[in-house]
């Protein structure tokens, strides 16, 4: 029998329960033998739950127990999280994590500390939900060079967006029904302002690059003022709205990284991804582009991926997997304002002096529809803010 604790039994660690019950055969025959869980710490008791003689209130019993060869860190927050996961590492204990706060602020230090102790720290579960996204950086796409990352990472606002154009309805109209189903949070901040999806795309970043961007290297943009006209100009653009995590990396280590409403054109493949799913595409010179889909979040897809994390640690397989160090590099982000696109771009007034002031500054541009609407080339947003202030702009995504 294999031990191991579990950090946090909310929505991720009482799934990683339920999936050692369903799937015992299955796990057992990747790692050969049984897993079960020794620990379980929160600050809650569980008096119905089957694993009420399990839970505990305090770190130390895990830290202690030589039985315990692997923690399982679902707790979210930097903190305690980080000081638990690194008292672990400490101990001689591997961690597998599903918290992508504490990855994307403490990554670094993380990494550097399961290096330094020979054990792991994994974190599949920390961007995609149960889409095996992490664990291709570390294998399949080793030996390669990524080049951009572009992707579709927080179900919420996706499932927003995909109703406001479908059913043509407000965005507070929305955002009160996802809410309704569970899909957004009370407060959904996190969510709906590019917080979420900005923590996932600094992982990705570091995983491609090796460097750990800061969290003021990333520009997150909201969706709150994202409007019904704004939905129905992307179709006239031959596109969607969505909500996208994007980087691009060059060759010498610079990476612009942002999470920004864009308009995507509709041969993009994920103009085509709807609802509460999420899809990252990868591109790399030698494999060319590839395109990981699938549900993003809930409790059995996430709890699936902390679990693969779990078997490649206790099999051994983790061992022969490339182990990142990710380092910090002050100055090798590219600002957002600097970052290049062509952008949709709608002004008030007359559409003569809107074009005539947009084509001084940003060159020619193409008129869309009757209105001051317009498509501009690859232009940065400084730039167009120059010509007009208080335009709306939307980057296109081909």
């Amino acid at each position: 029998m294999k031990h191991i604790a579990i950090l946090g039994f909310g929505i991720v660690g009482s799934g990683i329960a339920r999936v050692l019950e369903q799937n015992a055969a299955a796990i057992a025959r990747t790692i050969g033998d049984e897993v079960g869980i020794k620990y379980i710490l929160d600050l809650r008791d569980f008096p119905d739950s089957p694993y009420a003689d399990r839970v505990i209130h305090e770190i130390a019993p895990i830290l202690d127990d030589p039985e315990v060869a692997l923690v399982c860190e679902t707790m979210g927050g930097s903190h305690p999280a980080l000081e638990y996961s690194l008292a672990a590492m400490e101990a001689g204990k591997s961690v597998v994590s599903s918290n992508k706060e504490v990855v994307a602020n403490y990554g670094d230090l993380l990494l550097r500390k399961a290096r330094e102790h020979g054990v792991s720290y994994l974190f599949e579960a920390s961007v995609g939900g149960g889409i095996p996204l992490i664990r291709p950086f570390l294998t399949s796409l080793a030996s390669d060079r990524v080049t951009e990352i572009c992707g579709i990472v927080n179900g919420t606002t996706n499932y927003i967006l995909t109703k406001m154009k479908d059913e043509g309805r407000a965005f507070g109209e929305v955002l009160a029904e996802a809410q309704r189903l569970g899909y957004a949070e009370r407060d959904p901040s996190a969510d709906i302002d590019g917080i979420d999806a900005k923590r996932k795309i600094i992982i990705l970043t570091a995983l491609a690059s090796g460097i750990l961007p800061d969290d003021s290297d990333v520009y997150a943009g909201s969706i709150r003022g994202i409007t019904v006209r704004d939905i129905e100009a992307a179709e006239r653009v031959g596109g969607v709205l969505r909500l996208i995590a994007r980087t691009s990396i060059s060759d010498d280590g610079r990476f612009s990284a942002c999470v920004t409403p864009m308009i995507v054109g509709n041969a993009n493949p994920l103009a085509h991804v709807n609802g509460v799913y999420n899809a990252v595409s990868v591109t790399s010179p030698v494999t060319g582009d590839i395109l990981y889909y699938g549900r993003g979040a809930g409790s059995l897809p996430t709890a699936g991926a902390v679990l693969s994390d779990v078997a490649a640690i206790l099999s051994g397989a983790a061992k022969a997997e490339f182990a990142p160090v990710f380092r910090r590099m002050p100055g090798a982000a590219i600002p957002f304002d600097e970052q290049r696109f062509p952008f949709y771009v709608r002004a008030d007034g007359s559409a003569a002096q809107a074009r005539e002031k947009l084509e001084a500054v940003c060159g020619p541009v193409i008129p869309v529809g009757d209105d001051a609407e317009f498509e501009t080339g690859d232009v940065t947003a400084a730039a167009v803010r120059r010509a007009l202030p208080d335009a709306v702009i939307l980057p296109i995504l081909r």
